[in-house]
């Protein structure tokens, strides 16, 4: 029986007949803005999607199209200390960390604007898309603080010197920009966004279900291993993947259509 969705603080969870996943940022002020209370719901909600063992993929998205995510809440901040500080963070890290920990492929649905914690977000997702009209920047510097945590994920997603530019700038750039550096894979115009979404959504739901969890984690593996053990953990997830009839299952068109 499918399970119930459950009710939690700012995040709306949403589920399609398919196994597909919509967690809507809600209350959290016009541009989504992550505050404590925002950051502990959202983390909340994507461990209980984590557990689901139907969920093919999760769409991430902010309420409205002003913004995915505009940043972490400056009136909280303002109020940190040296010893508030790291609890604060340490918030936004986790939510950032089950995103990328999430066992299947996460999409961040982004409008208006991604700045901050929110592009950090955004650099947690496996695919990113965006409009015409979004916004991307790191603006800590510009408030006194350096840029931080999954920040760290930006120079292998856009490289070292456009890391660089964006984390000791400050300055923002326009979604062309953010498509040239890769930061996002499509970009298309505003209106046009769940349309955009629903063509990646509906790709992955049509693989083979195992095997798209299997390629995220070795993904993910990827991204930590040296070359020989990522050949080494993939031959693994090869075998796995015959431990039963999916792969002849989903080869069975090709192989009927071939004879």
């Amino acid at each position: 029986m499918t399970p119930e969705l459950p009710v939690f603080e700012h995040a709306h969870i949403e589920r399609d007949a398919r196994g597909v996943y919509t967690l809507t940022i809600v209350d959290a002020k016009s541009l989504n803005i992550l505050g404590t209370p925002v950051l502990e719901g959202l983390t909340r909600a994507l461990h209980w999607i984590a557990d689901q063992t139907d969920a093919r993929t999760l769409v991430l998205r902010g309420g409205g199209d002003k913004a995915f995510v505009a940043g972490a809440d400056i009136h909280e901040m303002h109020t940190l200390d040296a010893t508030s500080a790291p609890v604060f963070i340490t918030r936004v890290r986790a939510l950032c960390d089950v995103v990328r920990d999430l066992p299947v492929p996460t999409i961040a649905r982004i409008p208006g604007y991604c700045l901050g914690a929110g592009l950090e977000l955004a650099a947690a997702c496996d695919i990113r898309l965006a409009t015409t009209d979004a916004v991307f920047g790191m603006p800590e510097v510009r408030v006194g603080l350096p840029s931080v945590v999954q920040a760290a994920l930006l120079p292998a997603l856009i490289g070292q010197g456009a890391t660089n530019w964006l984390l000791l700038t400050g300055e923002n750039i326009d979604a062309a920009q953010a498509r040239a550096w890769h930061l996002v894979e499509f970009l298309c115009e505003p209106g046009q966004l769940d349309a955009l979404v629903e063509r990646s959504v509906a790709a992955i739901v049509a693989s083979g279900p195992r095997a798209v969890r299997s390629q995220k984690s070795l993904l993910r593996y990827w991204q930590q291993a040296d070359l020989e053990a990522g050949m080494d953990r993939s031959v693994e997830h090869f075998a796995d993947a015959f431990s039963d009839d999916e792969p002849q299952r989903y080869m069975a068109p090709f192989t009927r259509r071939r004879s």
